[in-house]
């Protein structure tokens, strides 16, 4: 299953959601798409997937159809009846036209059947999730602050903005969700995924370094109290 460089400049930062019950497949795909710039969290069984999506925001759901305690096809009749629009892509061994047009029917976002290629998986999944924000480009934007998740940059008012590799990673988490809050907690998750022990707190310090950087700019980094922090332009 080949891999193409130019996917993983795209996936940063997106976090899904597995649930596959082939133990050996499932540990491939989470290293596999880790590689890719993908934060991958797994489970085996389909009763987890609604308290997963409980506990952690996620970007998209792979999901296989043949899993046990609840089947694919219960998990995404039980989203959808929920009004949960995650977008969901359907993994799976049956690949059949009455079984691809069902998925797509009971709610299903894309299919994709096994064995299929890694970087076909990878190029579906930021379709989706692009598709689900919003936007088919590339390009991530607060009024004059900009991020091009090509080159992995940030501009503000067309001028690039320097920032140290924590400050980057937190304004990009805050960026890709504009105009909605993160808890501290979410930006840890996403910021300090391979990282053990992180505080908190430290997102504190990272947001007031980043408040200065944008001062003079209509971007501001707004703290909800008990929801957290949203990034907003004002008018």
């Amino acid at each position: 299953m080949a891999k193409t460089p130019g996917v993983a400049l795209t996936a940063t930062s997106m976090r899904i959601l597995l649930a596959e019950d082939e133990r050996e497949l499932a540990a491939w795909l989470v290293r596999a798409l880790a590689q890719s710039g993908f934060q991958v969290d797994w489970v085996d069984d389909g009763r987890m997937v609604r308290r997963s999506l409980k506990a952690t925001r996620y970007d998209a759901l792979i999901l296989d159809l043949g899993l046990p305690g609840l089947g694919g096809h219960d998990v995404l009749a039980d989203l959808r009846d929920a009004d949960e629009r995650l977008p969901v892509l359907i993994l799976t061994a049956r690949d059949s036209l009455a079984e691809r047009v069902s998925s797509l029917r009971e709610g299903a976002d894309d299919f994709l059947a096994k064995p299929f290629e890694l970087e076909e998986l990878e190029a579906r999944l930021i379709a989706l999730v692009r598709r689900a924000r919003g936007s088919d480009h590339p390009r991530l934007a607060c009024g004059p602050l900009a991020y091009d998740t090509a080159s992995k940059q940030f501009s503000l008012s067309h001028e690039s903005l320097a920032l140290t590799p924590r400050e980057h990673a937190v304004l990009r988490a805050l960026i890709q969700r504009s105009g909605e809050p993160l808890t501290k907690r979410e930006i840890v998750d996403r910021v300090f995924s391979d990282e053990q022990d992180v505080h908190p707190e430290v997102i504190e310090v990272l947001v007031h370094r980043l408040r200065k950087r944008l001062a003079d700019s209509p971007v501001r980094i707004t703290t909800l109290r008990g929801l957290g922090y949203v990034l907003e332009c004002s008018a």
